[in-house]
């Protein structure tokens, strides 16, 4: 029997501190960090990603960052193939894997047995729901899915267009719910893996991603952004995350600035939400609240408190 490789994956909402923990796990095991973020693919767009600088690595090794520029698609097959390859290359190097981000179903494709090219399409039929999202807008097209498959909606946010058309094309050639096809994939883990996922009072939580938000507008999400929008980027995957998205109808004319980011903080929240929703339901975690150690500034008693229980399963 082949011996599965080791991963060690550190997952949790925005702002709730993955950053800096990855960081000094990675240097007390000896690990390189791949990126488990589908937007800090993208080129030019740091600030509103949150992506990390390359002092804040402090010198460990991190992957899937900066590999795209903004105006390309990038699916999360493509996501799955290229995380396996890399997952190959650092354990061949004799270190340890570290997955480190957000995003659920990217980092769910990855750990289990996602068959992607068993998924039914129709392009034709994918071109209608295209042509009508554009002309009716996200909430119109996210409205026929609430109706055709709920569980899918709920857990696919009205801005993220691709995957709403897609969970209605499968419905559509199959009748059968997307959300259903999800459940029938293998639950089988690929990889010895430890899933260690952080956490947080929610009221200070959401304190943290306003004044993250704040910081961003500080630190020049505005012309970020802007240049993206000079450069007559439009239609793409990437102006869809959060933080390009309200600011693109900033410049659009539809809000104003303030409206803008009270928009972008309250979007935040509600991602940060369906993040925590769907750890929970969708992968066995090893839980640790980050409460009292951001409360009390006592952040390196918990980053010994997760080394100790990696060190008993390493």
């Amino acid at each position: 029997m082949t011996k599965k490789e080791k991963v060690i994956v550190l997952i949790g909402p925005t702002a709730v501190g993955k950053t800096k923990l990855s960081i000094e796990l990675a240097k007390r095991f000896n690990g390189e960090i791949i990126s488990g973020d589908s937007m800090q693919i993208y080129k030019k767009m740091d600030i509103g990603t949150a992506k990390i600088n390359q002092e804040e690595m402090e010198g460990i090794p991190h992957h899937l960052i900066d590999i795209k520029n903004p105006d390309e698609h990038f699916s999360v097959a493509e996501f799955q193939t290229l995380v396996r390859e890399k997952i190959s290359e650092i354990t061949n190097r004799g270190k340890i894997p570290f997955i480190v981000g957000g995003t659920g179903l990217y980092i769910q494709s990855v750990l289990y047995d996602y068959q992607f090219q068993e998924t039914p399409t129709d392009i034709n039929y994918r071109q209608q729901l295209e042509s009508f999202a554009q002309k009716e807008g996200s909430e119109a097209i996210h409205a026929e899915l609430m109706i055709k498959d709920s569980d899918s909606a709920n857990a696919i946010p009205h801005q993220n267009v691709r995957r709403v058309i897609r969970a209605l094309e499968i419905f559509h050639v199959t009748g059968k719910k997307a959300s259903d096809w999800q459940k029938e994939q293998s639950q089988e883990l690929l990889y010895d893996a430890e899933i260690i996922g952080l956490t947080m009072d929610r009221d200070l939580l959401y304190n943290r991603i306003n004044e993250r938000v704040d910081k961003m507008v500080e630190e020049g999400l505005v012309k970020e952004v802007k240049n993206l929008y000079d450069s007559g980027l439009k239609n793409c995957q990437s102006i869809q995350a959060i933080g390009y998205k309200e600011l693109y109808k900033y410049f659009d004319g539809f809000l104003l600035f303030e409206d803008a980011i009270d928009e972008l903080k309250q979007n935040s929240r509600r991602y940060a939400k369906r993040q925590l929703t769907w750890f929970r339901n969708k992968m066995s975690v090893k839980w640790f609240d980050m409460t009292d150690s951001v409360k009390n500034h006592g952040i390196r008693k918990k980053i010994m408190e997760i080394s100790t229980y990696l060190e008993g399963k390493l």
